[in-house]
């Protein structure tokens, strides 16, 4: 199924031709700890909004162990986006990404369409296929079949939520009840590939609205933006889909502070870190998803002096 309804409002405000949003992963915490304050992550998120970031990611993460580095106990993010509909009212609600293969399709269509209503149309689906061997097992699925769980669940999401919606039952018998996907959410519910879920690129720009990436170094993203746009202009000649990155961030206190790289992103002062997303524009990326670092200064700090001198560059009114 072809992507649909890609010149919804939300999608246009994130995935724009020509110019770059800026977005935030929350929880927002230093590294290291791993229990979420929900009260001060509400307020953050409020905070971000106001601000004018253009959207807000929230991840799904099902379960934690001892041999994956990332302690937080994130919240579900069902949950987690639910109340994110009703703290914040401008900026896009994102999931980066719902594990597809390790969810019923039907379950992740029903909790994507109820987000989409609670926000008013604000809510954008990223999917990905989980990167964790044991969880599968845990699961009780084989890691083998990621692959192909990620590409037979994703046609029955996008059946679900497309329009006309369509629930089709996975053993048609004669004599069996159609059903609906209910509430009806505002507009079709974009969806988004977050990484590429052992799919070539051409599906990808097939199937989505856009394709989301981990940071790399600027000629190796290149090299990859040059690839997703050969698949678009091949795949779906003369549409548009986005293309973004996941970026860590150290805002370094001195705004001169040059942009120096660190795993998966930037320690930068803030004119650096315009140039950075300037040369990031003109590369063809459309968004930034950005994971601040909070060793040094408070998010709320950052936040402040990200939509003070950064923002104002990149969104327009």
């Amino acid at each position: 199924m072809a992507a649909g309804g890609v010149g919804q409002a939300i999608a246009r405000r994130v995935w724009t031709p020509d110019r770059l949003s800026i977005g935030l992963t929350l929880p927002l915490m230093p590294s290291g700890q791993a229990t979420v304050d929900v009260v001060e992550q509400r307020r953050l998120a409020r905070l971000a909004d106001d601000a004018g970031f253009r959207a807000l990611w929230i991840r799904d993460v099902p379960l934690n162990s001892r041999d994956y580095p990332d302690p937080v106990g994130h919240l579900d993010p069902w949950s987690w986006l639910g109340a994110l509909a009703v703290e914040t009212s401008r900026a896009a609600l994102i999931s980066g990404a719902i594990v597809l293969t390790l969810r019923h399709p039907l379950h992740i269509a029903k909790a994507a369409a109820s987000v989409a209503t609670l926000s008013e149309g604000r809510f954008i689906l990223g999917l990905g296929s989980g990167d964790r061997p044991p969880e599968f097992a845990a699961f009780g699925e084989n890691v083998a079949e990621r692959r192909r769980l990620f590409a037979d669940h994703w046609q029955v999401v996008a059946k679900a939520l497309g329009s006309p919606q369509r629930v089709v039952p996975d053993r048609h018998e004669a004599g069996s009840p159609e059903f609906q996907l209910r509430p009806q959410p505002p507009a079709p519910v974009p969806l988004l590939a977050v990484g590429s879920g052992g799919q070539s690129v051409n599906w990808i720009a097939r199937h989505a609205i856009g394709w989301m990436t981990y940071h790399r170094e600027p000629a190796q993203q290149l090299d990859r933006y040059r690839m997703w746009r050969a698949a678009v202009e091949q795949s779906v000649p003369g549409e548009f889909r986005g293309f973004g990155e996941a970026m860590r961030l150290d805002l370094d206190p001195d705004p001169g502070a040059p942009a120096t790289p660190i795993d998966l992103g930037y320690r930068a002062g803030r004119d650096a870190l315009v140039e950075v997303f300037d040369a990031l524009r003109e590369m063809g990326v459309h968004h930034v998803a950005l994971n601040l670092r909070l060793e040094e200064r408070p998010a709320e700090a950052i936040i402040e002096e990200l939509a003070a001198h950064v923002l104002p560059h990149f969104h327009r009114p």
